[in-house]
């Protein structure tokens, strides 16, 4: 079946409110519509990638009745050390304990993204990793940037596109899906399910 792929008056919906990947998008110039899923990212268990990929999917659904004509993304980013998962810190203990286990190593960062077709159908769904290496953070850094508000909200307690950059050693993989949405990804896949006719788009 063929649908009416992304154009300027027909937006693509990705369900979620995360500035990092609004930004993303516009960076990309790719017309979209940012609308809130509302789905609790409590850990579940299975592989990170799998809960990735599963929230991304639930995140996309829980806004498809309003939009069951258009293109949904979802998108869902974890941050793995070892075997443990970090979401987004609650408070300072909680942003201080991530940092310093991030401290002096390395760790992944895994998306999860899933899109729907205006049918409601998962067109694609994939989970990106990227491997990050953190330097060796001292006691009075990790207060400092932690003093700084950035932690909160952010998967892992940190931002590698913003002040968090200068303890980001190395990355190996994609830099946007650090930031949150792996974009050449993405991109890829809107072309595969026709969601997308070229890229970039004509302006």
């Amino acid at each position: 079946m063929n649908f009416q792929p992304i154009s300027t008056d027909y937006h693509l919906i990705l369900a979620s409110e995360s500035p990092r990947r609004k930004s993303l998008l516009r960076q990309v110039n790719l017309p979209f519509e940012a609308v809130p899923s509302h789905v609790e990212e409590n850990q579940v268990s299975g592989k990170p990638s799998d809960q990735a990929s599963r929230f991304a999917e639930k995140k996309a659904r829980a806004v498809h009745p309003e939009f069951n004509n258009r293109w949904i993304l979802g998108a869902d980013t974890v941050v793995v050390v070892g075997e443990k998962i970090l979401g987004k810190p609650h408070d300072h203990h909680d942003a201080e304990s991530m940092l310093y286990l991030l401290s002096g190593r390395e760790h992944e960062v895994i998306t999860g993204f899933c899109l729907l077709n205006p049918k409601g159908d998962v067109a694609e769904a994939k989970a990106v990793t990227t491997l990050v290496r953190i330097k060796w953070l001292a006691a009075d850094e990790i207060n400092a940037y932690i003093a700084t508000g950035e932690p909160f909200g952010k998967a892992g307690g940190y931002a590698i596109q913003g002040i968090g950059a200068f303890m980001v050693e190395s990355i190996f993989g994609s830099y946007t899906n650090v930031v949150g949405l792996p974009v050449c990804a993405v991109i890829k896949s809107l072309l595969a399910a026709g969601a997308l006719k070229e890229f970039p788009m004509p302006q």
